[in-house]
């Protein structure tokens, strides 16, 4: 069924679920590293892979990013909340249960403001914002789609198992009609956007740092009571968030109209061709039997930590927007494209490094965004930071680099040849101010070139410029150019 003929026929309700990976230095209830990439199975303990007698411990950092995570989206900070177990078994689940809050979240009852790409702004509230633990990870071997169908092994891997996990569930989202798709695009955006501020989580959907589970159900127009929902599981792109949803809402309608039933279950997000598939029926908080979690006392955060983290919290993305917008002039297209490609926050930590604003968004914007895409990753996992940037900015202003060779000692620095200024001692980098070892370069490029000398002592004093870029040429780079120039018209004089 066509999007337009869903939307005058049926009434959407989504719910998002989003899963957050802290990005802590040790897990949730362990002392075992989280960092993302290691050899398979080599960040595992007996507490995190589930041996018989390990006990867990909180992680204190987790307890106060969940906090900041809370404040942030304007919830309701619980004064004592618990973990409980929820149960059932899956390979990459070693204790056969997963360590996470249910009926006591430790934040509730928030909201995140999402601007839409008309500048409207659309609501969505927030139910709860609860801790956990996240599980490790399936590699099905052999099989077409990746998944378990048709594959011949699987492996796991437990290195994930036991990192910090914030699931934040919104509650429904209803009235939507045909924006539905946008709003829940906007909605994991904005959320994205708010949690890297927080610097809570790297946010990379690419990695599963940050997985969107949409589930989404239809109503006929003039009904009271919500359909059959599905949730789509794992959803990890901004565009797949919003082409699921679409998918979804023609899928369950052509069910509908043809009197079949919506079936209650996960389903498998395809990206090839932003299709969904069935997965496994949707339990219910029953199938789970939680009860509380006997090896863990329950978390009693103090007025005093709730307000020292309050007290903490940085400015909000969009105030910071509007703000950087205003100061700047960018429009509003331009503002778009510079935090769709990561690299507003990028500029913004240049700048508090000592860039000027004009030139941390120069270098962001134009070299380190092609250096990126050659390389082949996105701007914000580029191996060089705001202070090096800066650095090599002020090197320039300084006049010991030009651009040119600005640009050399970036991309040292992104293939891990160390700082800036080490870069430049190590490979003779800096500008040559020498006269004596320019001068000769200038009288080599003049007496290469007697038409283009003869030009300049004629008075055509813009006819310099080959000679200039001949001596830059000699010099690999080095030499200054405004002074290169005044010795090539002091010598046609």
């Amino acid at each position: 069924m066509e999007f337009s003929e869903v939307v005058s026929r049926f009434d959407p309700v989504m719910g998002m679920e989003v899963h957050v990976e802290l990005h802590t230095a040790t897990k949730m209830f362990c002392g075992c590293p989280t960092a993302f990439g290691a050899e398979p199975n080599t960040q595992v303990c007996p507490v995190c892979i589930g041996l018989p007698g390990a006990l867990p411990v909180v992680n204190r950092q987790a307890v106060e990013w969940a906090i900041k995570i809370g404040l942030a989206l304007g919830c309701s900070i619980a004064p004592y909340s618990r973990f409980a177990r929820k149960n059932y078994f899956y390979p990459d689940q070693p204790k056969n249960y997963q360590i996470s809050q249910y009926d006591e979240p430790i934040a509730h009852d928030g909201f995140l403001d999402v601007q839409l790409e008309d500048g409207t702004t659309w609501r969505v509230e927030i139910e709860r914002a609860h801790m956990g633990e996240d599980t490790g990870k399936s590699t099905h071997v052999g099989s077409a789609t990746g998944r378990i169908h048709g594959a011949t092994h699987s492996l796991l891997d437990f290195n994930r198992a036991g990192v910090p996990l914030i699931e934040i569930v919104s509650k429904p989202i209803v009235g939507a009609g045909e924006r539905a798709p946008e709003i829940a695009k906007a909605y994991v955006s904005a959320l994205r956007d708010l949690l890297r501020s927080l610097d809570v989580s790297d946010v990379r959907m690419d990695q599963g740092s940050m997985r969107c589970d949409a589930n989404v159900s239809l109503m006929a127009k003039g009904a009271t009571e919500f359909g059959t929902r599905t949730e789509t599981k794992n959803v990890n792109s901004l565009r797949s968030v919003e082409t699921a949803v679409r998918f979804e809402m023609c899928r369950q309608a052509d069910v509908l109209t043809s009197g079949g039933e919506v079936v209650l279950e996960t389903r498998h997000f395809h990206e090839a061709d932003g299709s969904t598939t069935g997965g496994r029926p949707k339990e219910s908080a029953e199938d789970y039997r939680y009860f509380p979690e006997p090896d863990l006392a329950p978390v009693e955060p103090s007025e005093e930590l709730i307000e020292k983290v309050r007290a903490e919290l940085p400015e909000l993305p969009w105030l910071r927007r509007a703000r950087v917008q205003a100061d700047w002039g960018v429009s509003d297209e331009e503002m778009r494209d510079l935090v769709n490609a990561g690299a507003l926050d990028l500029i913004l930590a240049t700048v508090d490094a000592g860039a000027s604003p004009t030139e941390a968004r120069s270098w962001w914007v134009s070299y380190l965004s092609q250096q990126a895409n050659k390389r082949g990753v996105v701007l914000p996992a580029l191996q060089i930071t705001p202070a090096q940037v800066a650095r090599v900015i002020e090197l320039v202003a300084e006049g010991k680099l030009t651009n040119k060779l600005g640009r050399h000692v970036v991309d040292a620095i992104l293939d891990g040849e160390g700082e800036p200024d080490q870069i430049v001692a190590d490979k003779g980098l800096e500008v040559v101010r020498d006269d004596s070892a320019l001068q000769k370069a200038v009288d080599d490029a003049l007496a290469a070139q007697p038409d283009i000398a003869e030009k300049i002592r004629s008075g055509k004093v813009q006819a310099a410029g080959a000679i200039v870029g001949a001596v830059m040429k000699a010099t690999r780079g080095q030499a200054d150019p405004a002074r290169v120039k005044e010795l090539v018209i002091a010598a046609c004089g």
